[in-house]
């Protein structure tokens, strides 16, 4: 049985932070790939053309083998919902034990998310502890503790681990304000991705 990890979100822009996630759930975690996937549609964002997000994706990715992204969900109609991702790879990717990457601000709405009780025992989470708010690990883990008490309630079990990552300041809502405004994005994002922002004239008023 394959091991991969399903790291899921909008991407807009792709930014060193997620990829020093990424890289800490192949080295702490026992998966052999992770498998990007931008949302299409998410739930409760305005993002970017699907196509520019995949493309920057596939910029920042494409130097590691483990990385891989896929667009599954291209072709989707209506709201992206992680319950029909993880249901659509499943498809592709037959005999895997699947663990889903997620930030622990999302972490802790899965209780709340569209078919989430029927999700959560699907797969093994791997939680990004966050830098706003200032918790320490300690104060991480109960709040994951807490998630896992709500889904327990509702007769669902999950399982969880807190990866171990340097903490980056890091956004990309924030970059895309420095873009708007004419400041330097420069090592906050691959270079090619700067580039591609660039030249397709992205988060400006002239953008495609």
């Amino acid at each position: 049985m394959q091991h991969l990890a399903i790291f899921g979100g909008t991407f807009d822009p792709i930014h060193w932070g997620h990829l020093l996630i990424a890289e800490a759930a192949l080295q702490q975690i026992s998966i052999e790939k992770v498998i990007w996937v931008p949302s299409l549609n998410p739930p409760h964002k305005k993002a970017s053309a699907f196509k520019h997000r995949l493309a920057m994706l596939q910029l920042a990715t494409q130097d590691n083998p483990a990385f891989t992204v896929s667009s599954v969900e291209k072709n989707r109609s209506g709201v992206s919902y992680a319950i029909n991702t993880l249901t659509d790879l499943s498809v592709c990717f037959p005999n895997t034990h699947w663990y889903w990457i997620v930030g622990l601000d999302t972490f802790q709405t899965l209780p709340r998310w569209y078919r989430g009780q029927e999700l959560a025992p699907m797969c093994d989470w791997l939680i990004a502890p966050r830098l706003v708010g200032g918790e320490n690990i300690a104060q991480s883990e109960l709040i994951c503790k807490q998630v896992k008490q709500q889904l327990r309630k509702q007769s669902n079990t999950i399982h969880w681990h807190l990866l171990h990552i340097p903490l980056v300041g890091v956004s990309s809502s924030l970059i895309r304000k420095l873009y708007r405004v004419g400041k330097s994005i420069r090592y906050l994002v691959p270079e090619d991705v700067r580039s591609y922002i660039a030249d397709h004239k992205l988060y400006s008023e002239d953008s495609e």
